[in-house]
C-alpha cells in the first residue's frame, strides 16, 4: 500500500476540530469532500476514527492514541515542504570547499576567510588546488565553488563573471628589460608558461604570431608560484595577471611591466552546480566571494 499523506492532513484536522464541518472549514474544502476522505481513512485504518454521539462526534480510543503522532507528522511534513527562507549565520555549521589556482588563493582567500569568520564563526573553508585535468567534483558536490578563468559547458552548471584582471609581464629586479621593452624584446627573452594542463602556448602567442614574432618557452608549470621561482633565478619572463598575482609577485621581490601588446584581460569566473541555486548558505558564500573579489580588484 502506498500511503497518501493527504489523509494525514485531513485526519489531523478531524481530530482537532472534532467534526467534518469544522475540518472542512479549516482546510477550505467542502464537507462532502472531507466526508469522503474520512471514509478512506476508515478503510485504511480499519477504525471508525470519529463516531456520532447525539449532535456531536467523538474520537475512538484508537483515534485518541494516534492524535499527537498525527499532529507531529503533519508539522514535520509542512516543515519539509516549506523550508525556512532565513539564514541564521550565528548558527550556521558548514564546511565549504572552494577550488582555485594559487594566485586566487593568495590574493582572495585570506580576505574571504576574514569576511566569513566575522559573519559566520561556525563556517569552515576548505581550499583545493586546481587539477591538471577536468573532474566531476563540482557535479558530485565534492567542490562547492570553482573559481578561475574557465566556464562549464553543460546546462546543469551555473557560472557568473566576477571581473577581469589585466595581464602584465613579471621579471626579476635588475633584468635587462627592467626599464622598458617593446614586443620584439619581449619575444626575444625566454618565457615560462603557467598552465595546469602543461600547455606550452597561451593566447599571447597568437598576438606575437600576428606581428611575425615567436617566443621561446623554456618551461611550463602548473602554478604561478613555481613560475615566479624560475623568474626570480633567471632572465625568464612570465605573463600573468597583474592584480591577483600581486601578493606572490611582491613575496618574491619581483617587478612587473605592462604587456607591450593589446591583449584581452583575464576573466575571473565563479562556477557552481545548479543544485545550490536556492541554497541560502551557498548563495551567502557566493555573495562573500563576489564582495571579496570586488574589493581585491578595486584595490588594483
Amino acid at each position: 500500500m502506498q500511503a497518501d499523506l493527504n489523509l494525514l492532513t485531513v485526519l489531523d484536522a478531524l481530530l482537532e476540530e472534532g467534526s467534518v464541518m469544522g475540518a472542512a472549514e479549516r482546510l477550505h474544502l467542502s464537507s462532502p469532500a472531507v466526508s469522503r476522505t474520512l471514509g478512506r481513512i476508515r478503510k485504511v485504518t480499519g477504525d471508525d476514527i470519529l463516531v456520532r454521539t447525539g449532535h456531536s462526534m467523538t474520537p475512538t480510543p484508537y483515534a485518541l492514541s494516534i492524535s499527537e503522532e498525527v499532529h507531529r507528522l503533519v508539522r514535520q511534513a509542512n516543515a519539509v515542504l516549506s523550508p525556512s527562507r532565513e539564514l541564521d549565520l550565528d548558527r550556521l555549521d558548514r564546511t565549504f570547499t572552494v577550488q582555485c589556482h594559487d594566485a586566487l588563493a593568495s590574493s582572495v582567500v585570506p580576505s574571504l576567510i576574514g569576511r566569513i569568520t566575522a559573519q559566520a564563526p561556525g563556517v569552515r573553508l576548505r581550499v583545493l588546488a586546481e587539477h591538471s585535468t577536468d573532474t566531476d567534483d563540482l557535479r558530485h558536490g565534492r567542490v562547492d565553488l570553482e573559481l578561475g578563468g574557465g566556464t562549464p559547458d553543460l546546462p546543469e552548471f551555473r557560472s557568473e563573471s566576477l571581473g577581469t584582471d589585466p595581464l602584465a609581464v613579471v621579471l626579476r629586479a635588475g633584468h635587462p628589460c627592467a626599464e622598458a621593452f617593446d614586443l620584439p624584446a619581449y619575444a626575444a627573452h625566454p618565457h615560462v608558461v603557467v598552465s595546469r594542463r602543461g600547455r606550452l602556448t597561451a593566447p599571447i602567442d597568437d598576438v606575437l604570431a600576428s606581428a611575425g614574432l615567436h617566443r621561446r618557452v623554456i618551461a611550463t608549470v602548473a602554478t604561478v608560484h613555481s613560475a615566479l621561482q624560475i623568474v626570480a633565478a633567471s632572465d625568464a619572463l612570465v605573463t600573468t595577471t597583474a592584480v591577483l598575482c600581486r601578493p606572490l609577485i611582491e613575496a618574491f621581490g619581483l617587478v612587473t611591466r605592462p604587456l607591450p601588446a593589446e591583449s584581452p584581460e583575464a576573466s575571473i569566473n565563479c562556477n557552481w552546480h545548479q543544485r545550490y541555486d536556492s541554497d541560502l548558505a551557498h548563495a551567502w558564500l557566493r555573495d562573500q566571494v563576489r564582495a571579496t573579489l570586488a574589493e581585491v580588484l578595486g584595490e588594483g
